[in-house]
């Protein structure tokens, strides 16, 4: 699938609506709730069966995913604001709370998002870090030093004010 080109219009959705998707191992989607389907602007047809990186935003760091995912990997949950990209090229912001999904052998079997409305004032912060993060990532021309660079940045900034990132997403 192409991935559309970012419009710079933010969508938005109810308090009270909760966007759910959950993935395999890989992290292709295998369900989509119905207000994940309406903000994304793809079918459920549309986003089963794909990475679901589908709808991430180039404005969105790398090095944010891949604290996520060594997180996840490793058994434990996460809490963190994401940008996503609609089919359309609209975005829209969430705070994400992914964790691990458990067989009955207690072996990872997938993962599982419940994504709601951030709050604006945390995003006035999140903003800016995420942008320095990017201009990071993009000083370097191989993407992974990039993305080395601007996880060392944030583990320093996080060390800064004596935070994990999660405890930093619930102090904004």
């Amino acid at each position: 699938m192409e991935r559309p080109i970012p419009t710079g219009q933010e969508r938005t959705f109810a308090d009270h609506e909760i966007i759910v998707s959950k993935t395999d191992l890989k992290g292709h989607i295998t369900y989509a709730n119905q207000t994940f389907i309406e903000i994304s602007g793809y079918t459920e047809e549309e986003l089963l069966g794909q990475p679901h990186n589908l709808i991430r935003h180039p404005d969105m760091p790398r090095c944010v995913f891949k604290l996520l995912w060594d997180t996840i990997q490793a058994g434990e949950e996460i809490f963190a604001y994401v940008v996503n990209l609609c089919k359309n090229g609209d975005h829209y912001w969430v705070l994400a709370h992914v964790t691990p999904t458990w067989n009955l052998s207690g072996q990872i079997s997938g993962y599982h998002s419940s994504r709601r409305v951030p709050e604006r004032k945390a995003l006035d912060k999140v903003i800016p870090l995420y942008r320095s993060l990017k201009r990071i990532e993009g000083a370097n021309s191989d993407w992974r030093t990039g993305m080395q660079n601007a996880t060392v940045e944030l583990l320093s900034q996080l060390d800064a004010v004596g935070m994990e990132y999660d405890e930093y997403v619930f102090a904004l």
